[in-house]
């Protein structure tokens, strides 16, 4: 998510700054972007530290876990803005092999369970937010993906990381903002989370930034047409 948000700003930026006031916080975790790690150095997600008062519910795979150094300065700062009412807020994402060969079992050593072996989805998705689902709007945005790279297909179970698969390419998931989720920590119109998988052998890193930036301006344009 890093570098395709550094694309956008490198590219497309300057021609939507006439229609939106722009916000980019391109590297939440800087430790965790070098070091390939979804976690932070003290083994804490900053991804799920967005809400540390949310509910946590036993057996639930995203659960809010304590504040980050990451997360209080993001929310402080937002707080700074003193934004009444956010527009669009796209939180660009990618998951590596790392994830299931490092992060899950550490994770789960951490909190003295089990690991549970899982897939990486293949392909670029969408995690929408079951109580705002914004259909069109993340259609829209798959379909413009789709001309950079391939969506991610379900698994054998129809399934996308054990969520159910509401449109093609999207998931759904309870309020961001109730499970510590960094799409919750604005309270945008629309919000989403973009997920692409750069060791997939049928995409490039190349093809993974640019569809980052075609996820990012069909959203924009979708936007400015419906207002």
């Amino acid at each position: 998510g890093v570098q395709g948000a550094f694309l956008f700003l490198q590219s497309e930026a300057e021609r939507y700054s006439a229609s939106f006031n722009i916000l980019v916080m391109p590297c939440i975790s800087p430790w965790g972007y070098e070091t390939i790690q979804r976690w932070n150095a003290k083994a804490v997600d900053p991804n799920r530290s967005f809400n540390p008062d949310g509910e946590v519910v036993p057996g639930r795979s995203f659960n809010p876990e304590p504040a980050t150094e990451e997360s209080s300065a993001v929310i402080d700062y937002l707080k700074s803005l003193e934004v009444k009412q956010w527009l669009c807020h796209i939180d660009c994402h990618e998951t590596t092999d790392t994830d299931e060969t490092e992060f899950r079992p550490a994770k789960a050593a951490r909190d003295g369970l089990e690991p549970k072996p899982d897939t990486i989805p293949d392909g670029f998705y969408l995690v929408s937010d079951m109580t705002n689902p914004q259909e069109a709007w993340h259609t829209v945005m798959i379909d413009a993906v789709r001309k950079v790279t391939h969506i991610a297909p379900p698994d054998d179970k129809g399934l996308i990381i054990g969520e159910t698969v509401v449109q093609e390419g999207v998931i759904a998931i309870p309020s961001p903002k109730m499970l510590g989720l960094c799409a919750g920590v604005t309270n945008a119109t629309y919000a989403t989370t973009t997920e692409v998988y750069p060791d997939s052998p049928k995409a490039t890193d190349e093809q993974c930034n640019r569809a980052q930036v075609a996820c990012i301006t069909g959203g924009l344009d979708y936007i400015m047409k419906v207002l």
